[in-house]
């Protein structure tokens, strides 16, 4: 049988990223998002090299609430503390979150719906229940349970919007497993005497990268708004921690919420502009990914 040199290999598997890659810049709103996810990144990245920043002592209190001006250009907080370095620091922290419970969410429900889907049987029923259990709940309820469980703090956070996502991730593969587990290459494999993990890690995992890529691009905003939400409720993290969620409770709780409108709408934009770069660059990479647009 005629194989291919590896060069001739490579040539091919790289034209489905081309074509991918030219349908994604063919999209705005993929274009838009990637700028702005890149843009966030890059200034969580650098934010304790350009400004060292600590919370619990930055503070200036004869500033208290002050508009913004040449020396503040968001204004201060309740405490003293610019709100433009806060907010640069709190979109770090949002991000760390989201990437981090999005990331592990991703991974274990990934596994556990390629066990459900592929061996099906007992594991499939058990795992089955699990995600039933877990998604009966609504997500922020699900996610202040959890907290509760384990405890106010950012890495309870990361764990209680982690298990939000897990059976989300855990439905998709599955469906995703089940269709693939009986098409002919599979099929193909299986008889030429391949192993369950050889056929699940080279075979099955890769033909199903495309939607979870893009799932887990979405579910990024959605653990956004979660972890914020769970910092408004004084679930997440405690003051003074510059988490965005955090802030906007601090302004809410103490009042000055009307008087200091700065204190809540600079905040608040920020968890808007980190969900629309998600969203965003979900979109794009949804529109590049799907195979009848790349015909």
């Amino acid at each position: 049988m005629e194989t291919l040199s590896p060069e001739v290999s490579t040539q091919a598997a790289s034209k489905p990223l081309q074509r991918v890659y030219r349908q994604f810049l063919k999209s705005s709103s993929g274009r838009i998002g990637l700028f702005l996810t890149a843009a966030l990144l890059l200034l969580a990245m650098l934010a304790p090299l350009i400004r060292p920043y600590d919370a619990a002592t930055a503070r200036n209190y004869a500033s208290r609430l002050s508009p913004t001006d040449l020396e503040f250009w968001l204004g201060t907080d309740g405490l003293g503390r610019d709100m433009l370095t806060a907010i640069w620091y709190g979109i770090r922290i949002s991000l760390t979150i989201s990437l981090i419970s999005v990331g592990s969410g991703l991974l274990i429900g990934t596994f556990l719906g390629m066990v459900a889907g592929y061996f099906r049987g007992w594991l499939e029923t058990v795992i089955g229940w699990v995600t039933d259990i877990l998604l009966a709940f609504p997500p922020t309820l699900l996610a202040i349970a959890v907290v509760t469980v384990t405890g106010p703090s950012l890495p309870s956070v990361m764990i209680a919007v982690g298990v939000v996502q897990i059976p989300i991730f855990i439905r998709l593969t599955r469906s995703m497993v089940l269709s693939l587990r009986e098409q002919d290459f599979v099929q193909t494999v299986r008889a030429f005497g391949a192993t369950s993990d050889r056929i699940i890690i080279s075979h099955i995992l890769p033909a199903s990268l495309a939607p979870l890529i893009v799932q887990a691009t979405l579910a990024l905003g959605t653990a956004t708004l979660e972890a914020a939400g769970l910092g408004f409720l004084g679930l997440g993290a405690k003051p003074p921690t510059p988490e965005l969620g955090t802030m906007l409770s601090d302004s809410f709780r103490g009042g000055y919420s009307l008087s200091s409108p700065w204190t809540i709408v600079f905040p608040g934009l920020a968890i808007t502009l980190i969900v629309l770069a998600f969203n965003l660059l979900g979109d794009g990479l949804r529109d590049s990914l799907d195979p009848r647009a790349n015909r």
